[in-house]
This record gives C-alpha cells, structure tokens and sequence, in this order.
C-alpha cells in the first residue's frame, strides 16, 4: 500500500509545494482523446485536481491523507475520497485520464497498475510525473545539496531515490511509453525556498527524531547569498511519463 508522510505536514504542504508548469498540462489536454472524467491519484493538496477540474466534466481526486484532503482545493466538479491508491471502488473503465504528480515511488506500483487497467477506459492514458533536484546558482545548490544529501540524507525514505532516476528501475506493464521533459522557473523569496524545504518528509522526520529544526541553522548559512525578501529563480526539472493503457 502506499505511505502516508505528508499528513503532519499538510498545511505546510499545500502552501509551499510548487504548482506544474502550464506547458505540461498542456501537453497531456492534447493527447486525451475525452475529457468526460479524470482521476488525480495521490492528491494531496488538489493541485492537479484543481487544472484536471478546468477541462474534465468530473474529477475524482484520492488520497490516504484526510489532513492533506482537508487542505485541499475545493471545486464543484471535483470529488475527494480518502482510499489507497492500489485498491478503490470506481467502476470498470471509469476513466479517461489517470494522473499521479510526485507520488508514484510510494505506491505498490504492481498493485496500482493492476488498478489503472481495471478503471480506466480503453482508450485513456496513465500520466505520472515528478521532479527530485531543484536548482537555483552555484552557491546556493552547494548548500542544497549538503541539506539533501548530508543533513536530512538519512531520514528519507528509499524510495525517494526512485524519483531521482525518474523512475527508470519500475516496470511499466504498458505497450509504449511516451517520456517528455518541462523545467518550472519560479520566483521565490529565501523565506519561500526555506518553506518548501521544511514541507519534505526527510525534514520533518528529522525534527520528530532530533527535536530541533535543522533549517534554523541552513537559513544562517543560506543568508550569505540570498537576502531576505531577494526573489531569486528556482528551476524544477520535471519528467513525465504517458502511458496509453489500450
């Protein structure tokens, strides 16, 4: 079954995770042949949920996460429930388009893919997708990297290290996978950037487990090269994965 490791986080979740840039929705709205109904697998906040919601007639939106639900974007078309991504009570070939952002790695992904075939239509598409090193210059990356793999390296779950390869060690029971590649240019404040760092589940791990936050030190050492209220560019490289299920 998947893990739950965003509930205690989930309003820091939802204020400081990064929206998907327009160019991939873009890319998948061109792709489905009909946009009668949409499932966003993995939730969380409803962001995906939200831009399914503005071409889908309906949207079921799941997560095993009922504070991350209750943080979530609320619109007339779009339904959540709280169930386990590998095992739902949506009909047989339910649905056009299946989406999973940032959240695949922690799936039973035989379990889930079994779970695709069974309520998807004939002629829908799996799209899942996600991004694990963000960049923003060379000073400031260093120390990322040193937080990442050094400081907070330990208190992630192996399967993070999935998203990292972009998913290339699971099997894809699909006849042909079509994989693209977006970057995402935001314009953050440190404060933002250090928001979004405390928003990981390595991070909050580590807090539970050493009873201090180690971002109080990381935002000393990061004020050397970002000034509050500076905006400086963060760049999210995000891969994607479509998968025809016919």
């Amino acid at each position: 079954m998947a893990k739950d490791y965003f509930s205690q986080q989930a309003s820091t979740y939802a204020n400081f995770r990064p929206q998907y840039p327009a160019d991939l929705y873009a890319y998948l709205f061109k792709r489905v042949k009909h946009f009668d109904k949409a499932w966003d697998c993995a939730t969380g906040n409803g962001q995906v949920a939200h831009e399914l919601a503005k071409h889908f007639i309906n949207v079921e939106a799941t997560d095993i996460s009922q504070q991350q639900l209750d943080n979530a974007v609320k619109a007339n078309n779009i339904h959540y429930t709280l169930c386990p991504a590998e095992q739902t009570n949506f009909p047989d070939q339910s649905f056009d388009l299946i989406t999973v952002g940032q959240a695949l790695h922690w799936f039973d992904q035989a379990a889930f893919f079994k779970e695709v075939k069974r309520v998807g239509k004939p002629d829908a598409y799996l799209a899942v997708w996600g991004y694990a090193i963000i960049s923003v210059d060379k000073e400031i990356d260093k120390l990322f990297y040193s937080y990442y793999e050094g400081t907070v390296g330990r208190y992630w779950d192996q399967a993070r290290r999935h998203i990292e390869n972009e998913y290339a060690s699971f099997h894809f029971p699909f006849a042909a996978i079509d994989q693209q590649h977006f970057t995402l240019q935001l314009s953050w404040t440190m404060e933002h950037y250090i928001g979004y760092l405390r928003s990981w589940s390595a991070t909050q791990k580590f807090i539970n487990e050493n009873g201090f936050d180690p971002l109080i030190d990381f935002g000393i050492e990061l004020s050397q090269f970002w000034k509050h209220g500076e905006l400086k560019t963060v760049q999210f490289p995000i891969f994607l994965k479509l998968c025809p299920l016919k």
